[in-house]
């Protein structure tokens, strides 16, 4: 996407390095951190330097080749195996991650270690490359489930900053405006770090989309008026059975949806499905910092970056990061395969294996 004129990926690899768009300063400021080590990529993960779901996968991706890249040949396979554990272990929930690090782990000849190190970042590319494509398909796909004229509601950021490109829920938003349709979005602000004020309003912003910031106990109120239209949302991950993984605040707009009779949709690569695990409550659910809770950060009117507490000290806070949604609300997922029937997603498994070609 473009930033000021200038095409942007949310991660990519320049030589050895991993260089992420830093989210943590958005929306004001613009600034590019570049990774040096495996491990400073796995702390910008863990940090949300860099974070949604296919962002977060090709960043695994990418670290687990700065590993493979950096790993001595007397300690090879130690080295690469310790890599590949801190990196799983920074975002517990997110299954793109997992299929990430996958994707180059799978690259590697332990008795060719130096051909492993050039099949690792080619592989580590072709999976981002593959999230890039994915996310567009998206967009296309999911455009026909949006009316010109359509108000949209959305929730957290699954806008390009977090995929490699085009991202899921708002590719097909992208997609309609630049079929002509017309479009308004209510952006939930998502607490506690703000991602939809933060992040979804300025890609909008960018992207020309009339949208509103709205506070995520508004959604109601503008859905009982019969102001919203659909409801799209992104994944982290799926399980096998249709239940879905997403952003904290999720599960109670598909249960206002479905009570105001409002089509939920969510948005996801085929790679947020994991097939191994049978419904929502064998999610892992990642618990973050209570300070996330009890602090904010922001610019003040002086222009100065500032965090502030906002709770009183000692109240202690709970932070889950993710709740699941049931299948039973979710009208359609939409993939890069098109819209499938969240009960119907094992059709899809045997296509799995051979879909990166690595």
């Amino acid at each position: 996407m473009d930033v000021k004129g200038k095409r942007y990926r949310t991660v990519w690899m320049d030589g050895s390095d991993v260089m992420v768009i830093n989210q943590a300063l958005l929306p004001h400021r613009f600034e590019i951190a570049r990774l040096e080590k495996h491990a400073d990529t796995a702390r910008a993960i863990k940090e949300m330097i860099v974070r949604g779901a296919g962002a977060v996968g090709a960043a695994g991706a990418y670290g687990m080749a700065q590993a493979i890249l950096e790993a001595p040949d007397e300690e090879f396979e130690a080295y690469v195996k310790a890599a590949a554990e801190k990196l799983r272990t920074t975002r517990p929930t997110a299954q793109n991650l997992f299929e990430g690090i996958n994707a180059a782990l799978r690259a590697v000849d332990p008795k060719d270690r130096e051909d492993s190190r050039v099949k690792a970042v080619d592989a580590a590319q072709r999976y981002a490359d593959h999230d890039a494509s994915s996310c567009e398909a998206i967009g296309e796909y999911g455009a026909e489930l949006i009316p010109d004229g359509a108000r949209i509601l959305t929730h957290c950021n699954a806008g390009w900053l977090a995929f490699v490109d085009w991202g899921s829920a708002l590719s097909p938003i992208y997609t309609a405006k630049r079929q002509g349709k017309g479009v308004f979005v209510y952006v939930d602000e998502t607490r506690p770090r703000c991602q939809g004020a933060r992040l979804t309003a300025w890609e909008l912003q960018g992207e020309g989309v009339p949208h509103a910031v709205i506070a995520d106990n508004a959604a109601g109120f503008y859905m009982r008026r019969g102001e919203v239209d659909l409801v799209i949302v992104g994944g982290d991950r799926i399980a096998a059975n249709g239940d879905v993984a997403n952003k904290i605040g999720t599960y109670e707009k598909a249960v206002l949806a479905k009570e105001n009779g409002i089509p939920f949709y969510v948005a996801a690569p085929t790679t947020t499905i994991d097939f191994d695990c049978p419904g929502g409550d064998d999610i892992p659910i990642e618990e973050r910092p209570e300070e996330e809770v009890t602090f904010m950060f922001g610019r003040d009117a002086g222009g100065r970056l500032l965090r502030v507490r906002i709770a009183p000290e000692g109240s202690p806070a709970k932070n889950p990061a993710f709740d699941v949604t049931p299948a039973a609300l979710v009208k359609g997922i939409i993939t890069e395969k098109g819209v499938l029937q969240p009960g119907r997603l094992a059709e899809i498994r045997p296509e799995r294996a051979a879909r990166f070609h690595l």
